[in-house]
């Protein structure tokens, strides 16, 4: 029987509000989790993580296997202890950045083989492996299955034997992480863009039991619109007593928009990929620091947000910062973003528990057409 717990407070539409409690804390829904990669949410200190907002961040398992290694971590008293993080932490399987190596892997039944990015040495991630280093070397609170992410575009006859391969591997995982009180798994939807594939994978993880449900194999080149409708059809499927989880996704709007559909918990790190490419978020859009535009602007980013980094310096400052190379750019501007997304977070919970989350919608959508539609800056990639 497991500790963890998830509360529906309140709901407005598809849009819900709760709070998922685990033995390290609550986390406050709808989430977005701060990306650590390696142990750390890039430029920022923990506590400037937490005091943004955010109740849970997430860490990487391809990265943290290979540097500074799981049993490394393991002897030095866990992730938590490793970074200073006392609240929850999400760990991702691996499977995602493993996808991503293309030549330099191999997939079979078993699992999958890989040449290291970093040194060219050769591994091996299993569902059994990926369970061991999450949930016991790790110590994750949250752990997900491993999956194979379907990519973009994809035949249905590909996308299905993905679909199967990613439900066989739920199910070694699910045997191999067993009953625990203090920890929890998260199974992960595929079947690319195909309705009735996400439909069935839904179904058959929710057969085998998970404490949560991830989306998976979207912001994988699909595009807006079809990501929408790919959770218009699963979303019904996955059971409201239990957390949605989408993962890397995304922009603000993108936020929005899942948050309308159900979805509970976000992870992605444009936040401070941008802040490292001297971008800033807002409502309004990407506000690019790098422009001239901005070298005698005296308004900080956003004082109503209350992050230091937000209200307590110029624009003119930080494009200063940002135009000259200095690490202080990318901290600041990082530090605003990942306060900007907690601080939406926050407005959409505030707005699904008054009942106003339509309004709140259509007013972001206004703001973000209008900024979008005035900015003169270059978007950066995520």
């Amino acid at each position: 029987m497991t500790v963890f717990s998830f509360d529906i407070a309140a709901a407005d539409g598809g849009a819900r509000t709760g709070v998922l409690t685990t033995p390290r804390g609550v986390i406050r829904t709808p989430a977005f989790m701060p990306v650590g990669t390696a142990a750390t949410v890039k430029a920022l200190y923990p506590d400037q993580v937490r005091a943004a907002g955010a109740d849970i961040i997430l860490g990487n398992t391809y990265h943290l296997m290979l540097r500074p290694g799981a049993e490394r971590v393991k002897r030095l008293g866990g992730l938590h202890a490793f970074m200073g993080w006392d609240g929850p932490i999400l760990t991702d399987s691996g499977g995602f950045q493993v996808w991503s190596l293309a030549g330099l892997r191999k997939l079979t039944e078993e699992g999958v083989t890989f040449r290291s990015h970093v040194d060219g040495s050769e591994h091996a991630l299993t569902p059994e492996r990926a369970i061991e280093i999450q949930a016991d070397l790790l110590g994750a609170d949250i752990s997900m299955q491993l999956d194979e992410c379907t990519p973009f575009p994809c035949t249905r006859d590909a996308a299905r034997k993905s679909m199967e391969l990613s439900l066989r591997w739920a199910a070694r995982c699910k045997a191999a992480f067993g009953v625990r009180e203090a920890q929890a798994l998260f199974g992960i939807v595929q079947g690319g863009v195909y309705g009735d594939l996400r439909a069935e994978s839904a179904q058959r993880l929710v057969d085998m039991g998970f404490d949560g449900y991830a989306v998976g194999g979207l912001a994988v080149g699909e595009g807006f619109e079809t990501m929408c409708a790919v959770l218009d059809g699963v979303v019904p499927h996955l059971p409201a007593e239990r957390p949605r989880y989408l993962m890397g996704v995304g922009k603000p709007v993108d936020l929005v928009e899942s948050v309308a559909r159900g979805i509970d918990m976000f992870d992605c790190v444009l936040p401070t990929r941008s802040g490292r490419h001297g971008q800033a978020w807002t409502d309004e859009g990407p506000v690019n620091l790098k422009n001239a535009r901005f070298a005698e602007d005296r308004e900080p980013l956003a004082p109503q947000i209350g992050c230091p980094a937000s209200r307590d310096y110029s624009k003119a400052y930080i494009h200063h910062l940002v135009r000259c190379g200095e690490y202080l750019g990318s901290m600041l501007l990082s530090w605003h973003n990942i306060a900007y997304y907690q601080h939406l977070m926050a407005r959409m919970r505030a707005a699904i528990a008054e009942g106003r989350f339509e309004a709140f919608r259509a007013e972001f959508h206004a703001r973000w057409r209008d900024g979008a539609a005035d900015q003169d800056s270059a978007s950066v990639s995520p």
